[in-house]
């Protein structure tokens, strides 16, 4: 998003929650001809910007649909590529959500995701559950 876009939804009535279907990354990234994984990369780093706008502009909540049920019927390699991105996101990004005073929250199925993504998604709930701030739920699973 431009800082011009961003201004578009400035006002004194901002939303209390914006929700995002994240979609469209891969198609994005070929479209460019580059791997699909590069686009969900993309994805990642345009998430940060909005997290970021939203803290700002004292946004209560924004949730993110991220990985749907229907995710899962992708081809085993992209499953499993969007697995390890998420891991590192999260390992990357659950010290700044807290030093930010962002509450994450997880919404869906979460018992067929890795046990160790698992234990991470846990781990950043926990981390950042008494924070007041911005309120980031991601939907993983859902649907």
């Amino acid at each position: 998003m431009s800082a011009d876009e961003y201004s578009l939804i400035q006002s004194p009535d901002n939303p209390r929650h914006i929700a995002i279907i994240m979609d469209g990354n891969g198609r994005w990234a070929q479209k460019r001809l580059m791997p699909r994984a590069m686009g969900h990369q993309a994805g990642v780093k345009a998430v940060r910007k909005i997290v970021e706008y939203c803290a700002r502009e004292q946004i209560e909540v924004l949730t993110l649909f991220a990985f749907s049920s229907e995710n899962w019927r992708r081809p085993a390699e992209e499953v499993s590529m969007l697995m390890g991105l998420f891991m590192v996101t999260l390992q990357r990004e659950i010290d700044k959500l807290d030093r930010n005073n962002i509450r994450l929250r997880f919404i869906g199925d979460r018992t067929a995701f890795p046990e160790q993504l698992q234990q991470k998604i846990a781990e950043g709930e926990n981390q950042t559950r008494d924070n007041q701030g911005l309120t980031l739920v991601v939907a993983a699973n859902y649907g």
